[in-house]
């Protein structure tokens, strides 16, 4: 048989995708040049939605091409580089672990997360609850070995890359700051004062919970972020492998709560809730590690 003519009525009834994501299929169209475009490249117009494009160069709306710029599904700005953060990120935490490498227990003592305990190596009582909060953010950036930094960094890149494209630099780091600290602070109101946690596991797991929050919004197939979080929650769970699974829950909890800020704030006050939501979320880890420290103290 002869293959079927472009134009067909079986052709022309294919739902149009993203002309810069082809994977997502889309029902709407810029208003100027009527390319499809899927959520996270519409820009608000006068009338309907415009591409990052016709909004760059004014395409004819009368106003100059920075009037109006191009903006993320949650409100922040299209950059150029928009795995930048991941990157950066990605990079501190392998600087980090190089350090520990060259200088050994001692600086990871200094850093990690501890509650309150004598330190043989520093020769004194160290920890938050002798005022080292610090410690609640430093441990985000250490590791325990290869094997951790190695997980811990492929799952940033792979899940925070794809959630700071669609979130936006700003709120992307927000977002992975407060989940780790969230997972600081349930790590420090469970654990013994003299147990010490380290890792970046606990903001991983925050885009995790946010990332699941998008995919729900962008009517994606949930079953493989699914799939994955309940693989990761089982080795969390599991006996013999020395996991801190108050950071893990800590980190879930606090992403899903941000991340739904993020992705479902009314545009009118979008920015409002959505740094507003992180603020509360801080005022509880604040909170949670005052009434830590009282007890241990």
């Amino acid at each position: 048989m002869d293959d079927q003519a472009a134009g067909s009525p079986q052709d022309a009834q294919r739902v149009p995708v993203c002309y810069r994501h082809p994977d997502r299929e889309t029902g709407v169209r810029c208003t100027r040049c009527e390319r499809p475009i899927c959520p996270e490249c519409m820009v608000d117009a006068a009338v309907g939605f415009q591409c990052p494009e016709c909004v760059r160069t004014g395409s004819g709306t009368g106003h100059a091409p920075t009037a109006s710029a191009p903006r993320t599904l949650a409100g922040g700005a299209v950059a150029a580089d928009p795995r930048l953060i991941t990157k950066i990120l990605v990079g501190t935490c392998l600087a980090v672990f190089l350090v520990q490498l060259s200088l050994g227990d001692r600086f990871t003592d200094h850093f990690q997360l501890i509650g309150r305990a004598y330190i043989p190596l520093l020769g004194s009582v160290e920890g938050i609850a002798e005022g080292q909060w610090y410690r609640l953010l430093t441990a985000m950036f250490l590791h325990g070995s290869a094997i951790h930094i190695i997980f811990n960094m492929l799952s940033l890149w792979w899940i925070g890359g794809p959630l700071e494209e669609a979130l936006g630099r700003a709120r992307y780091l927000a977002l992975y700051l407060v989940s780790g600290l969230a997972g600081s602070a349930l790590t420090y109101v469970i654990t013994a004062p003299n147990q010490g946690s380290l890792g970046a596991s606990g903001a991983v797991f925050g885009l995790f919970g946010a990332t699941a929050v998008l995919m729900r919004r962008l009517n994606y197939d949930m079953r493989p972020i699914i799939a994955l979080l309940v693989i990761n929650l089982i080795f969390t769970f599991s006996p013999g492998f020395n996991i801190a699974w108050q950071a893990h829950v800590g980190g879930l909890v606090a992403g899903v709560v941000i991340g739904y800020a993020m992705v479902h704030a009314p545009r009118e006050r979008r920015a409002l809730v959505q740094y507003g939501t992180c603020a509360l979320v801080l005022a509880v880890v604040v909170l949670m590690t005052l009434l830590r420290t009282a007890q241990l103290t």
